[in-house]
């Protein structure tokens, strides 16, 4: 009997010794001094539709017919959501991206130096801020430049970024008689005035992981993925289902912060994989 209480006591402690063990191993399985990669990616969609332009009829909640030309939008200002509660920004300089749903190249957003944890959930804003709206042109690169990567995105008559543009046709628009066609076109800006008052359309966004955890290692051979869902068809369904027929174009008056407003909501997670 004493024989057999002692293997037990030394199968308890041997136990409790390995457990120790793996906690500390857990524990120092992550230095926030060492690196890793993630990669955000943003897949456009329309419902439960993968989004395609131009050749795809897809109906707001009012239906109405839409055929979409061009869906773009500015991410910034990312910061990650460690499973601690601690944030990362990401360096911001480095934090202004425009995804383009004509260019698949645009929704994969790769962030690196990014220290060791485990990221449950993300934050970022749709637009630009009101700082580097307002920065000198040099400070403006890459697809920050009204001249090269901001073409477009730009209202050089309103010195500001359009943070959403949408653009398409619908049967419910009205004749434009020199095309012959119906278009609507939704260009979404305005970060609440510099010298003026504006209204304000910045938006941030924050999305979890869920029970899914992104797991950024320096030894890591592929960086962890937060695939997002962006359905487009929120821009026109949500707390203000947009009538077509009432507002073909929306661009820098009030109307447009409804529009905002919606596509503040498009956001969603599909997955989270880490190999």
């Amino acid at each position: 009997m004493k024989t057999t209480k002692l293997i037990l006591g030394l199968f308890a402690i041997a136990t409790l010794a390995l457990s120790s063990c793996k906690k500390d191993n857990n524990t120092s399985d992550i230095d926030p001094n060492r690196k890793g990669d993630i990669g955000l990616h943003f897949d456009n969609r329309a419902g439960a539709q993968d989004l395609v332009l131009n050749t795809q009829t897809y109906q707001n909640a009012l239906g109405q017919d839409v055929n979409l030309s061009m869906f773009k939008y500015y991410i910034s200002n990312i910061k990650l959501i460690n499973k601690d509660g601690s944030t990362f920004t990401y360096p911001k300089d480095q934090s202004y991206f425009l995804v383009n749903e004509a260019d698949a190249n645009t929704q994969e957003i790769e962030l690196t130096n990014v220290p060791e944890g485990d990221y449950t959930g993300v934050t970022f804003t749709v637009g630009v801020d009101s700082l580097k709206s307002t920065a000198p042109l040099a400070e403006r690169t890459g697809v920050l430049d009204p001249a090269v990567g901001a073409a477009g995105m730009y209202w050089m008559w309103n010195s500001g970024y359009i943070f959403m543009k949408m653009e398409g046709t619908s049967p419910a628009a009205p004749l434009d008689t020199a095309s012959g066609t119906r278009p609507f076109f939704y260009h979404i800006g305005l970060f609440g005035g510099y010298s003026t008052p504006t209204i304000n359309n910045i938006k941030t966004v924050t999305v979890s992981f869920g029970s899914s955890v992104a797991s950024v290692r320096q030894a890591k051979t592929s960086a962890p993925e937060a695939h997002l869902y962006v359905d487009a068809l929120k821009v026109l369904n949500g707390t203000t289902n947009i009538n077509i027929a009432n507002y073909p174009v929306v661009m820098a008056n009030p109307y447009s912060a409804n529009i905002a407003n919606n596509y503040k909501e498009m956001f969603s997670l599909d997955h989270v994989h880490n190999d």
